[in-house]
């Protein structure tokens, strides 16, 4: 399963309609939970999304809409019982921060959490699910967006392992070992299959635009991107630090990204999702997602 789940879509203040920010990125095995603002507990209660599906916290900067859901969602890990350990990602400069959110109340301290705060651009983790990059972005504080990038591979054509003669445990033994001898030929995996081009995932929030956003978005399979304005406001997008929806629409444009995912959007636009969809489009062509509270959003299918 690979999937955006969007557990609230409002910038600053939430509204009758939007919950403050949060994104819940499941990745196979792997739950990335993106600005968990205020109220994100409640919101994966009514997403159906348990705590445990939680192994890391991803926190781009420390303003409130971002990160004052964290208590909510250690303390509903520990209540439940979460087994696994959490490990939270962030701006270094933000320790303090992230301190008081980690205790900021009494309750029974279960959870292990495991602070990695990041202190510059570049590889924040490596697992399973492929390597989990920081770029520094420009803002009013300290901001790091993410990027999660798979591996490149390799897929296995069924019509040429026919051709070959390789079946059942001699495709396993081929995969691990990078060729098989079938009678008195040996095979090498790269007769059998093609290259494989690994998923990214991009999350872009509260910046101006800076070499950090295009280096995020580039190739990138989905973009989630703050999108607080529209082009009419865009002298007070330069001004506070973020972005129109016209200028993540182009970012997209010009880093081939395949689907579109525009959130983080100013309580003064009401009932603008089709505008926000309208600006978008006259720069780009491929899938746009105006975010929703509690939608759920594919990742593409690899090509």
């Amino acid at each position: 399963m690979r999937e955006l789940v969007v557990l609230g879509t409002a910038s600053q203040v939430p509204t009758r309609y939007r919950n403050h920010n949060g994104y819940l990125l499941r990745w196979d095995d792997e739950g990335l939970l993106f600005d968990p603002g205020e109220g994100t507990q409640r919101q994966m209660v009514l997403a159906g999304v348990p705590a445990s599906a939680v192994n890391r916290l991803c926190l781009t900067h420390f303003h409130g809409d971002h990160c004052l859901g964290v208590p909510g969602i250690i303390q509903r890990a520990s209540l439940d019982r979460v087994t696994h350990p959490i490990t939270a990602h962030f701006p270094a400069s933000g320790a303090e921060y992230f301190a008081r959110l980690r205790h900021a109340s009494i309750f029974y301290d279960t959870v292990d959490v495991r602070e990695e705060p990041i202190e510059a651009s570049g590889v924040a983790a490596v697992g399973d699910f492929g390597v989990l990059e920081a770029r520094a972005l420009e803002h009013s504080t300290d901001v790091f967006g993410y990027r999660l990038v798979e591996p490149d591979g390799r897929r296995f054509i069924p019509e040429l392992l026919s051709r070959f003669g390789i079946s059942g445990p001699g495709v396993g033994e081929l995969d691990r070992a990078g060729s098989v001898r079938v009678g008195d030929r040996t095979v090498e995996v790269a007769q059998v299959s093609e290259p494989r081009r690994g998923q990214r995932f991009a999350f872009v929030m509260d910046t101006r635009l800076c070499d950090g956003v295009y280096e995020l978005a580039d190739g990138a399979d989905m973009l989630v991107i703050e999108a607080t304005f529209l082009a009419q406001d865009e002298d007070l997008a330069v001004q506070y630090g973020h972005l129109t929806a016209r200028q993540a629409a182009q970012v997209a444009a010009e880093c081939g990204v395949r689907t579109l995912v525009l959130t983080h959007f100013s309580q003064r636009y009401q009932d603008a999702a089709g505008r926000y969809t309208d600006e978008a489009a006259e720069v780009f062509a491929g899938d746009i997602v105006v975010a929703e509270d509690l939608i759920r959003v594919p990742v593409p299918a690899r090509r």
